[in-house]
């Protein structure tokens, strides 16, 4: 039997099973290292499927091994785990239970669907060669998880050669794969920018510095610089999350503390950025007066991804039930820390569309009201169980 033919099958037999964990997930979010008890429930998962497993990697995370019936190479497959700090707004079913704490971005799926495809391929483990690690991460939402678990040895002990990671998206319509070789996730940075001036009357604003107005001309003229970058072709964005500062209605401001991200596509990018910000924050406290300390955060490296092993996605992909369509992306401003993993060995990271206009499925990511369509957790397993069985040296 052709072994895509026997995949399929075998996606049909965990379809339901992918749903249930799914929605177990869902009602038990838990935030980035954090994940005590959907790591328990994978690692339970993994070791009933007879794989070597190992727990509380880059602490939280759980990682399976399955070694195929020859040598060969070692692919690794990755899921996130961790929800998002969101109040959900839903009357579904499975509803989130612990509150303030949200599957919103999709995560539930992701681990459904390795867990899906780790079980497609434990029973075809004869038929590999080499090794699959199944890859359960803990805290891609900021905190760095990818970072933690590569301290902890993810890639070794058998040597990763290659690796695959997915997003569901509900902007693309169920099955639809969105695709990219190249650089296809920016980079992002954070920022903690501190303006001093020097408190007064506001009857008399020249005997103060008023670290408001100096912040107010410093978020504008830092703002210009995303329309003049995509004027020239540069691909680069800054935004202010917060702003904090100022004791009362009568007093001029002494401090206000900006917080915010940057966001590019190229190392190039990256630098100028930063100088540009200290030069604009440097020329601006100067002209009011005041001064400033601004903490740079170097975060999230670009999303790389391998040209070979895209090409091995859509050559798979194109054998896939369930896949609608092959989508190339241009390259996207929200970022990942799969960009680590994909700095160390080649791979693809891409998204599996999710969203279902019929069924009211088109809430953003990270929307409190965020769901998708189950449909695509058995074209995400079918997916990862191809890729493995397609690698070259695991076939």
């Amino acid at each position: 039997m052709n072994v895509m033919v026997e995949i399929e099958q075998r996606v049909s037999g965990v379809r339901d099973e992918m749903i249930r964990l799914r929605r177990d997930f869902h009602r038990h979010p838990e935030p980035g290292f954090r994940e005590s008890r959907t790591a328990g429930i994978i690692a339970d998962y993994l070791c009933n499927l007879g794989m070597e497993v190992r727990e509380g990697v880059g602490r939280t995370g759980v990682v399976g091994v399955l070694r195929g019936n020859a040598p060969g190479r070692t692919l690794m497959l990755r899921a996130d785990m961790d929800a998002l700090p969101i109040q959900e707004k839903s009357s579904s079913p499975y509803r989130s239970t612990n509150p303030g704490v949200m599957h919103a971005c999709g995560h539930d799926g992701h681990m459904a669907i390795l867990l899906g495809a780790a079980s497609i391929l434990s029973g075809m483990r004869k038929r590999l060669s080499g090794q699959i690690k199944f890859v359960f991460q803990p805290a891609e939402e900021g905190a760095g998880g990818a970072k933690e678990m590569i301290k902890d040895g993810v890639l070794e002990d058998p040597g990763v050669d290659a690796a695959f990671g997915l997003h569901l998206i509900t902007a693309l319509p169920c099955g639809t794969i969105g695709w990219g070789k190249g650089t296809i996730m920016a980079a992002m940075d954070s920022f903690v920018l501190k303006v001093t001036g020097r408190s007064g009357h506001s009857s008399m604003p020249d005997a103060g510095v008023d670290a408001i107005r100096a912040s107010a001309r410093i978020i504008g003229d830092l703002h210009a610089l995303n329309t003049v970058n995509s004027e020239s072709g540069a691909s680069s964005l800054i935004n202010i999350g917060t702003i904090r500062g100022g004791e009362a209605a009568n007093v001029i401001a002494e401090e206000v503390e900006l917080t915010g991200t940057v966001r590019t596509l190229s190392p190039e990018e990256r630098v100028s950025m930063q100088d540009a910000m200290r030069r604009i924050v440097g020329r601006v406290t100067g002209d009011f007066g005041a001064g400033f300390d601004l903490d740079y955060r170097e975060g999230y490296p670009p999303v790389v991804n391998d040209g070979e092993m895209t090409d091995l996605l859509c050559r798979v992909a194109g054998d896939v039930p369930g896949v609608d369509g092959l989508l190339e992306l241009p390259p996207l401003m929200a970022s990942e820390d799969m960009a680590f993993y994909l700095q160390e060995v080649p791979g693809c990271f891409f998204f599996l569309g999710a969203g279902n206009a019929e069924k009211g499925l088109i809430r953003p990511l990270h929307s409190s009201e965020f769901d998708f369509d189950e449909s695509a957790l058995a074209v995400g397993a079918n997916l990862f169980a191809g890729l493995a069985a397609s690698l070259p040296g695991m076939e």
